[in-house]
């Protein structure tokens, strides 16, 4: 089973070879590879699998799913 995640891109050029991004998910940051894709601009969601950036996501879409995650999350802290 593969999860891909929405993120969002809070630095680019970061790293040796300038493919690298800083992104955020929930408050917990992370370096990425960004080297799948082109010309990634900070404020860019993309989709995040296994340390590398897939794909661009539309803004309204990625921050309808972080909903949805948050929502989940909740539920369950709330169930636990």
């Amino acid at each position: 089973m593969c999860l891909a995640l929405p993120v969002k891109v809070l630095q680019v050029g970061l790293g040796l070879e300038r493919q690298s991004a800083l992104v955020d998910l929930g408050g917990v940051q992370k370096e990425i590879s960004v080297e799948l894709l082109d010309d990634v601009q900070v404020g860019d969601y993309v989709i995040l699998h296994v340390g590398y950036a897939l794909s661009r996501l539309d803004p309204e879409e990625a921050e309808r799913t972080l909903a949805l995650f948050s929502e989940l999350n909740a539920q369950t802290t709330a169930a636990a």
